[in-house]
């Protein structure tokens, strides 16, 4: 009996030491300090554009997607996911596409590490407020959220929504016609205004950032005289039901404009157009394909300019 007991004391004894030093471990792990370990690029890789490519390609590679206390270290995951995304910019579309998608696979092996990521994905790529906004870089991403077995179908809904916004009027393709009527009542659509170039200005006449854009617009030298010369024509068109709000600020667009309101509110309704925010800019050559979407000003006229130079 006394070497029983003797036993069971020594047993305890071990696995009191034992646990006690898997706790130790477990702490030490988890107080350890988390850091964004940046791949190293071969030196036999010397071409900036395929040191860039394979940056991009290999750039997760050291992160461990399922450690989920990354989530809470913005410093961390947020700025590498900045860095990323600023990235691709040295890359192809394809590059950038196939990376993307890429990352979020292993970004699924934890499902609340991967919500978190496609929550940033969207701050930074499709908030309107977002200077890294890029629809084209957002694309695989609610690709992958789709395609994700770690999402069930109600969390795929909106991603899906925002999917098929992103991909109407891609930059590139024909943009969507529409009927657009004037003050008088008179009609017209789209593809019948004719100009080298068509600013599409969709606009609330109470809004106070679609004001400074007209102002900016009609202040600028080399948007006047591309209008002069009959090179460009904007199209300012008020998506929404207030027409008396509308026929109010009638004045402060300017009358070289060809401004007007959509009757049949189908470009809000049905979505023809992804407003996710107003003001918001198109820019059409002039078969009517897209060549800027939901731009800002600066990145219009800093196209306009490389056009005249």
């Amino acid at each position: 009996m006394i070497v029983r007991i003797l036993c069971l004391l020594a047993f305890a004894l071990i696995f009191n030491s034992c646990h006690g030093q898997q706790t130790a471990k477990t702490e030490k792990e988890d107080t350890t300090p988390r850091t964004f370990e940046m791949v190293a690029v071969p030196s036999m890789i010397t071409d900036p554009g395929e040191r860039a490519k394979y940056l991009v390609q290999h750039y997760w590679d050291k992160f461990d997607f399922t450690d989920t206390a990354y989530i809470h270290l913005p410093d961390i995951t947020e700025q590498a996911l900045t860095n990323y995304i600023d990235l691709m910019k040295y890359v192809t579309p394809e590059v950038a596409t196939s990376s993307i998608k890429g990352m979020m696979h292993k970004a699924a092996a934890d499902s609340s590490f991967f919500a978190h990521m496609a929550g940033l994905y969207e701050k930074y790529l499709y908030d309107p407020n977002s200077p890294m906004r890029d629809e084209s870089l957002y694309i695989p991403v609610l690709e992958s959220v789709l395609a994700a077995p770690v999402l069930d179908e109600v969390n795929k809904i909106r991603p899906a929504h925002l999917l098929e916004l992103a991909l109407k009027n891609r930059v590139g393709e024909p943009a969507i016609d529409f009927t657009y009527t004037l003050a008088d009542g008179k009609t017209g659509t789209l593809y019948n205004v004719k100009a080298d170039y068509l600013l599409l200005f969709f606009y609330n006449p109470d809004c106070h950032a679609c004001k400074e854009i007209t102002e900016q617009l009609s202040g600028d030298p080399l948007i006047g005289r591309m209008m002069s010369d009959k090179k460009l024509k904007i199209l300012a068109v008020y998506p929404d039901e207030d027409l008396e709000a509308w026929r109010k600020h009638i004045p402060d667009v300017p009358a070289a404009w060809i401004n007007s309101y959509d009757n049949t509110v189908s470009l809000k309704n049905d979505e023809i157009y992804d407003l996710k925010a107003i003001p918001t800019l198109y820019l059409l050559d002039k078969t009517k394909k897209v060549i800027l979407k939901d731009v800002t000003f600066n990145q219009l006229m800093e196209f306009m300019q490389m056009q005249t130079n």
